[in-house]
């Protein structure tokens, strides 16, 4: 069983550096290009449903994808991105001044919560639960999740686990990078 992880295209925040979180922001002209070139790059891969975020932004880009595939598409609140509180809509510079160290919001130890940040226990909670629900349900299936960059630490963290200090690594996906994850029986 194979899971394919794709970051959604970009939007104008993204292109602005501002933080989405759960705000539901629309793909702009160079995200659907780049949906397009995921598609194209996609459609020889062994992909038998798609799993995407309820958000516009992901929505719209694993239906681009599926124009190639034709499979089922499931889409799932679990695969929203990270809740960002009162930080959506500000500047990542504007994060970086406000948390001087960003680190401490990705330890899993601490799991640090911050002015209605998800916390990362949270985010790793409903991120690894669908994959436990779709890794039982759907065994010799290769599962496409479109989803979101911060949602892709949890992703990584389900696969990897979290380093001496006890910080899940993020993907540092850029807008549609495809990673791949296998699990074996």
């Amino acid at each position: 069983m194979k899971f394919y992880i794709i970051r959604h295209g970009q939007t104008n925040w993204n292109k602005e550096g501002r933080i989405q979180g759960k705000t539901d922001i629309e793909l702009n002209e160079e995200g659907i290009k780049q949906a397009e070139e995921a598609k194209r790059i996609l459609k020889d891969y062994p992909i038998d449903m798609i799993v995407s975020s309820t958000l516009k932004r992901a929505r719209k880009t694993a239906e681009i994808i599926n124009e190639a595939k034709n499979v089922p598409i499931i889409f799932k609140e679990a695969l929203e991105e990270r809740g960002f509180g009162e930080f959506e809509g500000k500047t990542q510079q504007e994060f970086q001044d406000e948390i001087w160290n960003s680190e401490i919001l990705a330890n899993y130890n601490l799991n640090k919560e911050y002015r209605g940040v998800e916390t990362i226990q949270d985010l790793c909670n409903r991120v690894w639960n669908l994959i436990d629900e779709l890794k039982d349900g759907y065994k010799d299936k290769n599962i496409l999740l479109v989803t979101h960059g911060g949602v892709t630490r949890a992703i990584n963290g389900y696969f990897n686990e979290a380093n001496e200090e006890g910080i899940l690594e993020d993907l540092n996906l850029h807008n549609c990078e495809i990673r791949t994850f296998e699990i074996k029986e």
